[in-house]
């Protein structure tokens, strides 16, 4: 297995049956029905939700108000029978969060953190600032339907506490650089990302692995977005670029190919890229991947991906992130 030499950051404790599974809305408007199928789904894998009876609430297009979220968001972290925080899904609204998140309390009870999309502005950021491992992975209200989570990856990143390895074939992911590298896992929703650019909680890239997906973005658009991380020099000291599924990216696409899109602002980076692993927006079986830990990618003519440990057994002791 790959030596991963970088310091550790806190790990979560790992899940156990039983455990409690705390669910929010940070971010955009919620469905009771969807809300409550994704609950039956966590109490078929041995795990007890719990929601506060406000995720509901509605304000505009968000799950109620900023106050109502963020004080959400804090309760979930404070309460010691929650393990694990599961968001309900993105939209819109986490960044309204940000100015008056507790990191103190978030650093005292390090939890699992898991969601994608708009929740990218949190996975970063608490990576960022608390140096705590976050999950780009299966969001409640979202993901779960038949197929739609991959169980092997999303097992490896909450339960095992053991580093893991998955290999791809050409079919799944494409190598569009071939390459080996290592660095720290990270990044998000393509355009969630660039929306942090010239603000207090920009992204910090330099030594990652880089992924990068979006959702219905045009060519042009992913072009605009990723010419936009170049020129803002987050590409450079980036080690490797792992690019999603794109899902209906494609459909905008005519005489070309995303892959030449993408070719045309990375190819020259002098990293491996692959192409096309199913994390965030996804047709199917979401890949649970864990931020701020140590990974390795290798792009030849299969795609490997392994990473470390992302959390720990309740006999670990918590690893302060070393700043």
């Amino acid at each position: 297995m790959t030596d991963f030499a970088q310091p550790e950051r806190v790990r979560p404790a790992a899940l156990l049956p039983g455990d409690t599974i705390g669910i929010i809305a940070p971010a955009g408007a919620i469905e009771r029905d969807a809300l409550e199928a994704g609950c039956a789904w966590l109490m078929r894998k041995g795990l007890q939700p719990f929601y506060l009876p406000s995720i509901l609430d509605r304000d505009l297009y968000f799950a109620g108000s900023t106050r109502r979220r963020l004080e959400e968001f804090h309760e979930m972290f404070s309460r010691p029978e929650v393990k694990a925080i599961l968001c309900a899904r993105g939209g819109y609204g986490c960044s309204y969060l940000l100015p008056d998140i507790d990191l103190s309390l978030v650093r005292a009870h390090p939890k699992i953190f898991c969601g994608c999309s708009d929740v990218t502005t949190l996975l970063t950021y608490l990576c960022d600032r608390a140096g705590m491992a976050t999950f780009h992975g299966p969001m409640l209200n979202v993901d779960v339907r038949p197929d739609g989570i991959d169980e092997e990856s999303w097992s490896a990143a909450f339960l095992s506490g053991e580093s893991y390895r998955r290999e791809f074939s050409h079919d799944e992911v494409q190598t569009l650089v071939p390459g080996t590298a290592g660095g720290m896992l990270y990044g998000g929703c393509l355009s969630i990302l660039c929306a942090s650019l010239g603000t207090p909680y920009e992204i910090d890239t330099r030594g990652t692995i880089l992924f990068l997906e979006d959702l219905a973005e045009p060519g042009y658009r992913i072009d605009r977005m990723l010419m936009q991380l170049k020129l803002a020099g987050k590409l450079t000291g980036v080690r490797g670029l792992i690019f999603g599924e794109m899902l209906n990216c494609a459909r905008h696409v005519q005489d070309y190919t995303l892959q030449q899109v993408v070719l045309r602002i990375v190819g020259d980076l002098g990293v491996p890229v692959a192409y096309g692993l199913k994390s965030g927006h996804v047709s199917r079986a979401a890949f649970t991947l864990p931020f701020g830990v140590q990974a390795h990618v290798a792009c030849a003519e299969a795609v490997s991906l392994s990473f470390e440990a992302s959390v720990r057994s309740e006999a670990t002791p918590v690893t302060s992130h070393a700043s």
